[in-house]
């Protein structure tokens, strides 16, 4: 009898520290989840943040390329189109009335020599803003032309090469991919000491591509995230900026061999026109 309660009593017990357990692994389990759930909450929240901050940087350098280009044309205006204007009223003014008609003459004439180059300062900061060989002819041209100006220096060995350009892109996102590869090229040429540089295009059914190789001193990828994100990296937020709003992707790569530098535009497909 005596043997049969000391079991029952040692079952109990068994049952009491073994249900205590399970409360204590189930109250363990449950903290753990909400520490957890917490945590991934924590990170999620920070992630945002992150990207968040990053937008606002992007918008920023967007914002700050716009106002200095504003500023730039404010500043050639005042600078140089505001006193030919001025000259020109000074040839016109009331007293020419007054004046003989040789005085007249050469007035007038003088005047007008001085509108022709008002009108083509005009025009030379219209070409700035949007390059007459890309809006007449599309990106490939305009490309071409900026590989042949760089051979021109005589200090680079330049190609380009397009395979299959039969379709434009949309005109805005031509001017956009124009402004990245131009930034990209800039930026060789003053800091990569190269010897040459190629640049090529190819699509397939999803995407087009624009590559640029160079044999100086470049960048990987995480060396332009980097940098793109100091207070210094203004040119490489613009293209990062650009890339955005394109709904692109930019990548930086160094040859396995060690010889040359690639740097990559992915445009999705409905970029096409």
């Amino acid at each position: 009898m005596f043997f049969l309660q000391a079991s029952s009593s040692n079952v109990t017990y068994v049952v009491y520290f073994g249900t205590f357990g399970m409360l204590l692994l189930a109250v363990g389990l449950i903290v753990f989840v909400i520490f957890h759930q917490r945590k991934v909450i924590s990170y999620q929240v920070k992630m945002r943040n992150m990207q968040a901050d990053h937008q606002r940087i992007l918008l920023q350098a967007s914002l700050d390329t716009q106002e200095e280009e504003r500023q730039r044309i404010a500043a050639d205006l005042h600078d140089d189109a505001g006193p030919l204007l001025a000259t020109v009223r000074l040839y016109l003014n009331e007293n020419l009335v007054h004046q003989d008609t040789a005085t007249q003459l050469q007035s007038i004439y003088n005047a007008k020599q001085i509108v022709d180059d008002t009108i083509q300062l005009i025009r030379n900061i219209s070409h700035s803003l949007i390059p007459p060989t890309l809006k007449n002819f599309g990106l490939e041209s305009a490309m071409t032309d900026l590989i042949h100006k760089i051979n021109g220096t005589g200090s680079m060995n330049a190609s380009c090469r397009f395979h299959d350009y039969s379709r434009r892109l949309k005109m805005e996102h031509e001017l956009s991919v124009f402004r990245i590869i131009q930034e990209l090229i800039n930026n060789i040429l003053k800091h990569s000491q190269s010897s040459f540089i190629h640049l090529t295009q190819n699509k397939t059914e999803d995407f087009f591509y624009i590559r640029i190789h160079h044999d100086g001193t470049g960048l990987t990828q995480t060396e332009f995230e980097r940098l793109r994100d100091t207070p210094t990296g203004l040119g490489l937020k613009n293209i990062q900026s650009r890339v955005r709003i394109l709904n692109a992707k930019i990548f930086f790569e160094k040859d396995a061999t060690n010889t040359y530098y690639k740097m990559t535009l992915e445009l999705p497909a409905e970029a096409l026109m």
